[in-house]
């Protein structure tokens, strides 16, 4: 194992991103999210890689943002508490938007427990996979704070605005069955075989057309906040663009070469 704190693995097109530290159930430290940065930069740039798997290494999916670095941050100058604050809140948002608007199909499979920043990171992705072991805590109150890593826009979506607001006042564990049946999960896997099959729904996600599915998954974001019109505008936008894709012309062709061929056979 490296000393690294973000491993990357690519497969067949497939990406595997580990968060690698496991002796603090992988809590994101400052150091930690510089190399998720660069790492999920990487990822939605390289054209040969279709999907992503983000899962972590040992017990726990991602234990939230580092205590540690809390301590570190309330111990600065009075005046300087605020602006440093913000200054690492741009880097949290970048963070979960490079997640949220990767134009691929990404998916989180949590082994463990995913909690605050954690269960965050967890929504950021388009599906969750969830091991036995899995569980979610939204446990921000429980240290004076507020969800930062986009819960309050995630989470209601998955679940409804009451259910959000129970979770997040709460800060109550949701344990891998709960998740599944509320929403927060899209399906169960065994421990042993978790990232195998989050590996395998990545390909299956991302077989069709990138550029088609990068479109519409731009698109399908802004879906709650746009007008019906709105998103038929995007829709024509994008859909002119796929007209012009090789993806396009090559699956039109090929089914235009299979009607003809069938129809020889016929005669």
């Amino acid at each position: 194992m490296t000393d690294k704190f973000i491993e990357l693995e690519v497969e067949a097109g497939i990406a595997t991103l580990w968060l690698n530290r496991p002796d603090k159930r992988n809590a994101m430290s400052d150091a930690m999210r510089a190399e998720l940065i660069e790492a999920l930069e990487h990822v939605t740039y390289e054209k040969s890689i279709r999907a992503l798997v983000l899962t972590g290494r040992g017990k726990g999916f991602c234990a939230g943002g580092d205590v540690a670095g809390m301590e570190r941050r309330m111990q600065a100058p009075a005046g300087e508490i605020a602006f440093n604050g913000w200054s690492r809140q741009q880097r949290v948002h970048q963070t979960q938007s490079l997640l949220h608007t990767m134009p691929k199909p990404t998916i989180a499979a949590v082994n463990g427990a995913a909690s605050g920043l954690g269960a965050d990171t967890a929504l950021a992705c388009d599906f969750i996979i969830a091991s036995d072991a899995a569980s979610f805590t939204w446990s921000y109150i429980h240290r004076g704070i507020v969800p930062d890593g986009g819960g309050m826009y995630f989470l209601p979506r998955r679940v409804g605005l009451a259910k959000a607001k129970e979770l997040i006042f709460s800060g109550r564990k949701v344990d891998a069955e709960e998740a599944l049946t509320l929403g927060i999960a899209d399906r169960k896997a065994d421990a042993d075989s978790l990232v195998a099959d989050a590996q395998r729904w990545a390909a299956e996600m991302s077989k069709g057309s990138a550029t088609a599915l990068a479109l519409g998954k731009t698109i399908l974001n802004q879906s709650f906040e746009l007008s019906a019109h709105q998103v038929f505008a995007q829709g024509s936008q994008a859909q002119g663009i796929c007209y012009t894709s090789t993806d396009h012309r090559e699956s039109v062709m090929a089914f235009l070469a299979k009607s003809s061929e069938k129809k020889e056979a016929a005669s």
